[in-house]
């Protein structure tokens, strides 16, 4: 498991392209019979991917980075499979997730093992924990129970399906809210005008983009923007002070993850495209 620190916006000011990267992208995730993880002291997050081939995966819980018996002794876990068909065992209770299906593991359940049900296309597992204070039951979110938003418009360049799955409209948590949002052909733009909300932080993860497009990502304070350029498969940190908004090369898809102390999906400070700089 990598371990990220986090930066004041002041010094984020000064770095480099590749401290910048450093400190926020990760680059990692979907390593075909591995599961990869990222611990931010960013509200103490852990950004991963399980993506199985053959044989199962267990997610264990390490001793230095979370001093636990089990990876939920003392943590929530939104997942949301980006590939082929697969399973998720929790406990021995084993729950198939298709492409795009969500799942909720609560605190307490013991043993996760993520499987796929064709090595020749396997499931690609991502998921992003917080720290949990109670236990609420575990519990599968299929695509079609997801509740939808549609936004933007095609003139803008920003027509968009925001796809909410852990939210406490549908599924309460602890901390993680947790969705999907997809943009139509045509359009590349995302959260613009953008937003930051300093009661919580959030992770992005971009998938559904070929090999040779990208996601201009753009994070900092408004008077000071800087950008990451993201791939297929890619996520970014984004801390409470950092706006997030990005524009690809086509249009794409992105996993959002929040976690802190308020789950109120609109309470953001927006900031006009005037201010931006």
């Amino acid at each position: 498991m990598q371990v990220r620190y986090s930066l004041d916006p002041g010094s984020v000011r000064r770095l480099t392209t590749e401290e910048l990267r450093g400190y926020f992208l990760i680059d990692t995730l979907f390593r075909p019979g591995t599961i990869e993880m990222v611990y931010s002291d960013i509200d103490r997050s852990v950004t991963g991917s399980a993506v199985p081939l053959a044989a199962s995966l267990h997610l264990a819980a390490t001793k230095k980075e979370l001093a636990a018996e089990y990876f939920t002794e003392r943590r929530e876990i939104g997942v949301i499979n980006t590939g082929g068909s697969g399973t998720v065992s929790l406990d021995g209770k084993i729950i198939t997730l298709l492409n795009k299906d969500a799942l909720y593991i609560g605190r307490g359940v013991k043993e996760i093992l993520f499987a796929s049900d064709h090595e020749s296309e396997p499931a690609k597992f991502y998921f992003v924990s917080y720290p949990a204070h109670k236990e609420y039951p575990s519990r599968k979110i299929a695509m079609g129970e997801a509740t939808q938003v549609k936004l933007g418009s095609s003139a803008d360049a920003n027509s968009r399906t925001i796809y909410k799955f852990i939210h406490p409209g549908l599924m309460p948590s602890c901390q993680i809210v947790m969705g999907l949002t997809i943009l139509n052909e045509g359009s590349v733009w995302n959260t613009m005008p953008p937003h930051t909300h300093l009661r919580r932080s959030e992770v992005y993860m971009y998938f559904d983009l070929p090999e040779d497009a990208m996601v201009v990502h753009l994070m900092g304070e408004g008077n000071e923007t800087r950008h990451l350029i993201v791939r297929n498969g890619q996520a970014v940190l984004s801390p409470s002070w950092s706006l997030h908004a990005g524009a690809g090369t086509r249009n794409y898809a992105f996993i959002w993850a929040m976690g802190g102390e308020n789950q109120e999906f609109d309470d953001m400070d927006g900031i006009a495209i005037h201010d931006l700089r």
